[in-house]
C-alpha cells in the first residue's frame, strides 16, 4: 500500500513539473534574435572575395565599423573626374577621408543595396624582397556592380565597374583594401 501510495506521489509530482514546464513554453512565439544573423554573414576575409562579401554587408546593413575592417591601413581610393582639368584627371584620396565619406553615405539613405556582379581579371602576385623572402601577398580582381540608394526625399541607382588590389597581412593573415580604382564613368 505504501508503495502504491508513492508511485501515484510520483506520478502526480512528475506531471506537476511536467504541466509547469510546458505551461512556460509558447508555441506561437518565436525565440528571440540574439543577433547572430549578420555575425553568420560576415565573414573572416580569409579570402579576397570574402573581403567583398564584407563589403557588400558593410553597404547593406550601413555598418561603418565593418566597412573599416575591410580597408588597409594604406588604402587609397581613385576615381576619374571628367570635370577637372582640360579632358578630366584621377582624383585619390585616403583611408581617413573614405571612412567620413562612407560613413556620411551610410547615414544618409535608409536603405542601401549594393550587388556585385561579373568578376574580371583575378590576378594573384607574390613580391618578394631582395633575399627572395615573401614581402606581402597581393590580390587585384574587377566587379561589375549594382547600387541602389534610397531615402525618403530620393533615390537612385548606379551600376560600375570597379578594381580592388588586396593585401593578406601577415599578422592576422585577413586580406584587405590596399586600392579601389572606380572605373565606372571611364
Amino acid at each position: 500500500m505504501l508503495s502504491s501510495l508513492k508511485q501515484k506521489l510520483l506520478l502526480g509530482a512528475t506531471l506537476a513539473a511536467g504541466v509547469a514546464t510546458w505551461s512556460c513554453i509558447n508555441p506561437f512565439a518565436p525565440a528571440l534574435d540574439d543577433g547572430s544573423l549578420t555575425a553568420d554573414l560576415i565573414t573572416a576575409q580569409l579570402t579576397p572575395e570574402e573581403v567583398l562579401t564584407n563589403f557588400k554587408y558593410a553597404y547593406n546593413f550601413r555598418d561603418s565599423l565593418l566597412y573599416a575592417g575591410v580597408l588597409d591601413n594604406e588604402f587609397v581610393f581613385q576615381y576619374f573626374d571628367p570635370e577637372q582639368g582640360a579632358s578630366g584627371i584621377f582624383v585619390s584620396w585616403t583611408r581617413e577621408t573614405d571612412l567620413r565619406t562612407t560613413g556620411r553615405l551610410l547615414r544618409t539613405f535608409d536603405a542601401i543595396n549594393l550587388e556585385w556582379l561579373n568578376t574580371f581579371n583575378p590576378r594573384l602576385d607574390t613580391l618578394r624582397g631582395d633575399a627572395g623572402e615573401i614581402k606581402s601577398i597581393l590580390a587585384s580582381l574587377s566587379k561589375s556592380f549594382q547600387l541602389s540608394l534610397d531615402s525618403n526625399s530620393f533615390s537612385f541607382s548606379v551600376s560600375g565597374f570597379a578594381t580592388f588590389t588586396m593585401r593578406q597581412s601577415k599578422s592576422d593573415s585577413k586580406w584587405r583594401i590596399v586600392q579601389w580604382v572606380d572605373k565606372s564613368d571611364l
